[in-house]
């Protein structure tokens, strides 16, 4: 059905718009950028800040452009004495309750609080502070922290928790004055079901929720004499890291970032994508097993650490439908710790590594108590007792810590040179890099998994059903002669949905795939802000670029991989990998 086209008039230039536009969007159509806080695409739009109001011809009142729909021949202004007025004085109220610690704060030049403030010319701020009270931080979580005095109740955080997420784990409380964010009877964090997705401080404006940072503690082990101290790194960080650094978004920067790495003194720089493989292996061998001998199906994977807190939550009957493996970077810690430490003879004690990640969550699994098959490895041959225990991953940092580190040092990446991973653990395929999108684990997995089951090449290994930014997508694979349903899905929203379909008995699925974030781990709660769909992308882009620029693409092509096995592993799903590369999960319940 065609759309019902309307003129409208917005400061004296006419204009055609679809009915039921908003006042916002018919002004980004005509080229007028109407300034906003609270409002953000796909996500909230409440109209509480008041920042984006308008004057509309024959209107007693300015209206809010991001909720107010267009009329045929109606008349906007936007730059009238009045808005512009208007616009600053609600922008001074804002300001007023704020801390204004503006130099102290992780958001400093990368606030939309700000930015705005400079933008409409706010300079000083003439009314007095209406909220007397200092409210404590909550630092109950391992991976976010949140600061209740630079919040401006915009509600995108509650709103992208719910509405995207379908978590709820923070909302507002209070009335008036006493309104504020919040958790569940204040309990924080790190006591409620949050999933430490970090999406909530992806889109906060304002440093009200940030990452808990592990930065200076990664300096201090760094300039220690007496630790080696490595770095792996995650397939999105490669097109994550240039936009923090100022490059193009979606800026495809592999060999500069480890580079840089290197300058930042890291002993050596590996690859976590080496184990995005090494798990392609043993998940795929899982999925074969529980085929071939009746076991749980759907199986679902596991490398999302936030999605598989969600499903401990909220799914505890389903957990028997997750892969045993860990992610890859618990698979690395733990191949690091043991075969890598092993084959250098550097005491397991003395080993640190530190992950880069696109993702909050990465910094609660590094912690969690399951992680530690390196110490069990170590602990008979060594004689550790529980004090000497020590994880497989010490710190997870996010892109944004990592662009920090080299801000601090000043690391120019368009001057730095393109250099490669180390050996024997930064060796990687075409499969192993697009797990840094939405689709990617399930595309690498059949890559290998089609060639394992029928013993043929697969010569077109680019399975694009499974690839896109929609919320849930489906294909059907021929293996010798049986389709195999297969579905992905990214947002916990997704996700709530495929499980409900297992729950109910309908699922038709053998094998799916689920990420936390939108988009995939490229969109991830510690990548660069901002990340919208179109940044999102354009991450996307680069990373099936890189796929292709691997030249091996199958993960069980992987020479490093085969030799993992040959030397130490012996074989996918074996008493070795069985320690080390898979886990067991909790059931948590929703409080």
């Amino acid at each position: 059905m065609n759309e019902e086209i309307i003129n409208v008039t917005i400061d004296s230039r006419r204009i055609a718009v679809k009915r039921g536009t908003t006042i916002l969007n018919a002004c980004r159509a005509a080229g007028i950028q109407i300034p906003t806080l609270c409002h953000m695409d796909d996500v909230s739009t409440n109209a509480s800040c008041g920042i984006c109001v308008v004057e509309v011809k024959n209107s007693k009142r300015l209206v809010r452009s991001c909720t107010y729909a267009v009329w045929n021949d109606m008349e906007i202004y936007t730059n009238t004495e009045r808005v512009r007025k208007a616009r600053k004085t609600n922008l001074e109220l804002i300001l007023a309750n704020h801390p204004l610690d503006c130099l102290n704060c992780d958001r400093n030049q990368n606030c939309e609080l700000q930015s705005l403030a400079y933008t409409l010319g706010v300079r000083e701020t003439r009314f007095p502070r209406t909220k007397a009270f200092e409210l404590p931080l909550d630092t109950s979580s391992v991976a976010l922290v949140r600061d209740p005095n630079k919040c401006i109740l915009c509600g995108r955080c509650v709103a992208v928790c719910a509405e995207m997420q379908t978590v709820h784990a923070i909302d507002v409380s209070g009335r008036g004055l006493e309104s504020k964010v919040t958790t569940f009877l204040d309990k924080g964090l790190g006591n409620v079901a949050c999933t430490n997705c970090g999406q909530c401080a992806l889109v906060c404006p304002t440093g009200a929720i940030v990452e808990k940072s592990d930065v200076e503690a990664v300096w201090k082990d760094l300039s220690n004499p007496d630790l080696v101290t490595i770095v792996q790194t995650a397939p999105a960080i490669r097109v994550g890291i240039g936009e923090a650094m100022g490059m193009k978004e979606g800026a495809l920067v592999t060999g500069q970032m480890v580079a840089g790495l290197r300058r930042l003194g890291f002993k050596k720089v590996f690859d976590t994508q080496f184990t995005a493989d090494l798990t392609i292996m043993e998940e795929g061998h899982e999925f074969i097993k529980r085929v071939s001998t009746g076991g749980t199906l759907p199986m679902i994977t596991s490398c999302s650490p936030g999605w598989i807190k969600f499903i401990e939550h909220f799914y505890p009957e389903q957990l028997d439908h997750l892969s045993t493996c860990k992610s890859p970077q618990q698979m690395f810690g733990a191949v690091a710790k043991t075969f890598y430490a092993e084959k250098t003879g550097i005491d397991p004690r003395r080993l640190r590594v530190v992950s880069i990640m696109p993702c909050t969550a990465k910094k609660y699994e590094a912690g969690r108590s399951e992680m530690d098959g390196a110490f069990h490895y170590w602990k008979e041959k060594l004689s550790l007792t529980e004090e000497e225990r020590f994880a497989d991953v010490d710190y997870a940092l996010t892109t944004r810590e990592l662009a920090r580190m080299f801000k601090e040092i000043g690391i120019s990446f368009e001057h730095l040179p393109e250099e490669a991973f180390d050996s024997p653990l930064g060796a990687s395929t075409g499969a192993a890099v697009i797990f840094g999108a939405t689709g990617g684990v399930m595309e690498a997995a059949l890559r290998t998994v089609y060639e394992v089951l029928t013993g043929k090449t697969l010569t077109q290994v680019d399975f694009t059903a499974v690839r896109g930014m929609d919320g849930i997508r489906e294909a059907t694979v021929d293996i010798n002669g049986n389709p195999v349903r297969v579905a992905v899905g990214h947002t916990l929203k997704n996700a709530r949905t495929l499980l409900e379909q297992i729950k109910a008995g309908t699922s038709p699925y053998a094998f799916i795939e689920i990420m936390t974030c939108p988009g995939g781990c490229l969109g991830g709660g510690g990548q660069p802000i901002p990340t919208t769909w179109e940044i999102r992308q354009k991450r996307a882009q680069s990373i099936y670029q890189e796929d292709i620029n691997l030249g091996i693409r199958k993960s069980h092509e992987n020479p490093e991989i085969q030799a993992l096995y040959k030397d130490f592993l012996v074989e996918p799903l074996g008493e070795h990998s069985h320690h080390l590369l898979h886990t067991s999960y909790t059931a948590r319940g929703v409080y």
